[in-house]
């Protein structure tokens, strides 16, 4: 078998065919690789075996499904195109159990501190370079918070996507899912208007709305720079992701009484399943429910 010739035509076939983005193509070379290097890219059941015990003993079990997906992947990918003839997967059994990890929020007052934090740091800048940075700043917390979108997606977002006249903003999610998030808010809508008029010729001419101060689009390390930039400012010791913001959104709109069925779509989830896992995040929401609507405040023990 010829691994490194149908790896390469995997690839491309997922780049051209299905479109994935950057991030997964080279998640899926990383991992097709580390097959190959282990038993050469024979794919029998004996190896396929013996690669995932190996992967159970290194990794942990979401990275572990990860990798196991991308070999699946590729051999459907050889199934279709007439590559192999059978599936080697069929005598192997993949299925374990994950522990279900639950996603880290950031308490609401260290959202307002850190924001509060990079409005004050505008205010007090020194000069037109400094102010359009911290402008930039601004922008970048501002819509991570407002539409819950990924770090990848904030990165990638293209300013045709980014209506100011609608209000609305059209992300591509994972597979290339399209949705589109209404930003409501004035204060916010106010700093994306300075923001996309202060930097329109960096977006005109880049393709993007966020931008570096190099002029080009921005990467995704520069915004968890931004983000500590902030949350040191504070005095937070919290350890704080672009990520964590996604996971705020989503817990802050349910504990306001948000249908779950939203929460899914604003998120871009292809599964209630996976949007019903802040439900187990909401501690004070059950909190408060408990204490005002619990049928124990109705009895009385006094005669």
């Amino acid at each position: 078998m010829d691994f490194q010739n149908y790896m390469q035509a995997f690839l491309y076939y997922c780049e051209f065919s299905k479109k994935l983005n950057e991030k997964t193509l080279k998640a899926y070379k990383i991992d097709l690789a580390q097959f190959e290097q282990f038993n050469r890219g024979e794919l029998s059941k004996t190896n396929l075996t013996n690669y995932i015990e190996d992967l159970h003993e290194k990794y942990k079990p979401k990275t572990v499904r990860r990798k196991i997906a991308a070999i699946k992947a590729f051999v459907h990918f050889l199934i279709i195109e007439d590559y192999i003839d059978q599936n080697p997967f069929l005598k192997v059994n993949i299925s374990f159990r994950e522990p279900i990890l639950l996603p880290k929020t950031i308490p609401f007052y260290i959202i307002q501190q850190i924001l509060r934090s990079a409005y004050k740091h505008r205010r007090e800048a020194e000069n037109e370079y400094q102010y359009n940075m911290a402008l930039r700043d601004i922008a970048v917390l501002e819509m991570l918070f407002a539409t819950g979108m990924r770090v990848s997606e904030l990165c990638q977002l293209k300013n045709n996507c980014l209506d100011m006249e609608t209000h609305t903003v059209k992300i591509m999610g994972k597979g290339s899912k399209e949705r589109i998030i209404q930003i409501e808010n004035y204060e916010v809508l106010h700093i994306l208007k300075e923001y996309c008029t202060a930097f329109f010729d960096d977006i005109e001419s880049t393709g993007y709305v966020f931008i570096n101060k190099l002029h080009k689009p921005l990467k995704e390390q520069s915004v968890r720079e931004i983000i500590n930039k902030y949350v040191k400012m504070t005095n937070c010791n919290m350890h704080i992701t672009p990520h964590m913001y996604r996971h705020s959104f989503a817990t802050l709109l349910l504990e306001e009484d948000v249908d779950m069925r939203y929460i899914q779509r604003l998120l871009g989830h292809s599964s209630i399943t996976t949007t019903q896992i802040y439900t187990q995040v909401s501690v004070r929401k059950q909190k408060e429910i408990l204490s005002a609507k619990h049928p124990r405040n109705k009895i009385s023990i006094t005669e």
